[in-house]
């Protein structure tokens, strides 16, 4: 069985993607009721990627984190595999901050393979760093294990 490693000091994960299932995912970041009901806004987007042929994505940003209370949930979803035209528009919403995704989902999607604009860096790899430019853990979340 996986296992998520502890946070460093710093309250980041450790360096690297860590694999995780969705319930493990579920029990070591919904670790109070702000987490949990972002997690239960989350479930439906992820369950809409994964009908239109995503097979995992990848969270960072500070819900993968130890802080107490993320604003929101940020992700890279895989782009192999996926029906553009299967999947809902609003994951290529991106207007006024990606407001739309955030109200009905708490959470920004990314395509994982996409290349952030100011880092040249994929939305994969700019989320295993901080805004300081520090190495940070993200976990790679198997889509196929939400039932």
């Amino acid at each position: 069985m996986l296992s998520l490693p502890p946070f460093e000091p710093t309250g980041l994960l450790p360096a690297g993607v860590h694999p995780a299932t969705w319930p493990q995912f579920v029990e070591g970041f919904g670790t109070s009721a702000h987490r949990r009901q972002q997690l239960e806004k989350l479930e439906p987007a992820l369950r809409l990627l994964r009908n239109a042929g995503c097979a995992r994505v990848f969270v960072g940003g500070s819900f993968v984190t130890a802080k107490s209370e993320p604003n929101d949930v940020d992700l890279a979803w895989d782009v192999d595999g996926v029906d553009a035209d299967a999947l809902d528009p609003i994951f290529f919403d991106f207007d006024d901050e990606r407001a739309a995704q955030k109200r009905r989902f708490a959470a920004e999607f990314f395509p994982a393979q996409v290349v952030e604009g100011l880092t040249g860096r994929s939305f994969l790899q700019f989320f295993q760093y901080t805004r300081d430019d520090e190495p940070a853990g993200i976990v790679i979340v198997d889509l196929g294990t939400i039932s």
